[in-house]
């Protein structure tokens, strides 16, 4: 595993209609980071993400996936190295069986067909999914979290060494957000994780990236910036729902009884 696996220097991007979206960010993860990404929307996430296998390129600064400069002849190892994953999983499952979908990837990358069903098995216990009870269903008829573990584990067929992960908890129940980070955990990996959900970089992250109006303005301990509502606040962000102090509690609430007479 690469030891420094995203390198960025100094990159900018601005949007055709003069918009601009990333300013000067500077940034490097090391290996098996688990680092969040939040913001406002309209901060930059999405694409400094969309920067990181290259379907944006960069208009000024550099940025390096392991051993790559993100530019046109290094798109297929990039891609390979990074696995991204969207934050609607039917934009990535396409294919009529969940086995097939899995197994896209690895069929384009012309491995054999033991190879092929080795990936897969091995995707499939990474993200703890019965091969027995899911290769032959629909991916249509799977629940939202089903449909993400699913998602990942197509990504994991690829081998990445690190996972770009957009909003993952969107569209979650609770208990299907809870195996999601248990899943997210668990997994060996560089993880970029893009998300409004701020328990959820809580709880899954030891560092966190700020970006406003396309610009790093935090990046350090979690705890540090979870903690400090003002400076969420400046920036269009709540403080995680588990640091926020309840107005009142039921057992010490004082009950008022009024009367119109």
């Amino acid at each position: 595993m690469h030891h420094n696996p995203i390198f960025i220097q100094n990159l900018s991007y601005v949007y055709p209609d003069g918009t601009l979206a990333l300013n000067n960010i500077n940034l490097s993860i090391q290996a098996t980071e688990r680092v969040a990404l939040i913001g406002a929307n309209g901060s930059g996430k999405s694409t400094l993400q969309l920067h990181l296998n290259g379907i944006i390129l960069p208009q000024s600064g550099e940025v390096i996936i392991g051993e790559w400069q993100v530019c046109p002849q290094h798109l297929q190892k990039i891609r390979n190295f990074v696995g991204l994953v969207f934050q609607n999983p039917d934009n990535q499952l396409f294919m009529p069986t969940v086995w097939e979908d899995i197994a896209f990837g690895p069929i384009n990358l012309g491995l054999s067909p033991t190879e092929v069903r080795q990936r897969v098995l091995e995707a499939m216990a990474a993200v703890d999914i019965d091969p027995q009870w899911y290769s032959d269903r629909s991916t249509e008829n799977l629940s939202g979290g089903e449909k993400k573990r699913i998602a990942i584990a197509g990504v994991m067929a690829m081998k990445p060494q690190i996972l770009v992960f957009d909003e993952p908890s969107a569209q979650l129940d609770p208990r299907s957000r809870r195996q999601l980070i248990e899943l997210l955990q668990t997994l060996p990996l560089t993880q970029l994780i893009a998300t409004h959900d701020l328990d959820l970089a809580l709880e899954l992250c030891d560092r966190t990236v700020v970006l406003s109006q396309g610009e790093v303005v935090f990046d350090g301990k979690t705890e540090q910036v979870m903690s400090n509502s003002e400076f969420l606040l400046q920036h269009a962000l709540e403080s995680p729902l588990s640091y926020s102090r309840p107005y009142c509690q039921l057992e010490d609430a004082p009950m008022t009884v009024t009367s119109d007479q």
